[in-house]
């Protein structure tokens, strides 16, 4: 443990410090059921939920009852500045790598804070990509439900941290 010395005036005291370590807070916002009444789109989830734990990234997921509000629940993190990325089949493409740089590059903008934005079976509203069209991502050309895209940004999540890390967990 480090040791800092602090000067008052005349005095010095000396204090062991613990080094103090940001924690990234990543929400996905969503709209529809917990998993549909399946119970193997929880238990995917949860595999990554678990490899994240031992990193400094939180993922957490609010669900949603309706388009109202998910968009008052994505206007109010836009409030309290956290960066807001959309996904939408129609957002920009991108490598693991390319998701990786931009993820960490959005928290580091967002103040450690990044929300994603998943629709329902209507896709996303359109006051959402009004207001944050700029900022939106793509995880496939193919169609999938928001309960399994819910997924597969979670794998790229974990995947992004493993970039960063380094490791052979991507390759």
């Amino acid at each position: 443990m480090p040791i800092i010395l602090i000067r008052q005036g005349k005095d010095v005291h000396m204090t062991r410090s613990m080094p103090i370590i940001m924690g990234l807070e990543v929400k996905i916002r969503i709209v529809g059921r917990k998993n549909g009444g399946e119970k193997w789109l929880e238990s995917s989830y949860s595999v990554y939920e678990s490899r994240l734990k031992s990193t400094n990234l939180k993922v957490t997921t609010e669900w949603h009852k309706n388009d109202d509000e998910l968009i008052r629940g994505t206007d109010g993190d836009d409030s309290k500045s956290h960066k807001v990325v959309l996904l939408d089949p129609l957002g920009k493409m991108c490598t693991s790598e390319q998701f990786s740089d931009d993820m960490y590059k959005w928290l580091e903008d967002g103040g450690s804070r990044l929300t994603f934005v998943i629709g329902g079976a209507d896709g996303l509203p359109d006051q959402l990509k009004t207001s944050y069209g700029s900022r939106m991502l793509s995880l496939s050309s193919l169609t999938f439900t928001h309960q399994f895209a819910r997924i597969l940004l979670m794998e790229q999540i974990y995947r992004a941290s493993e970039i960063k890390k380094g490791s052979g967990y991507h390759k």
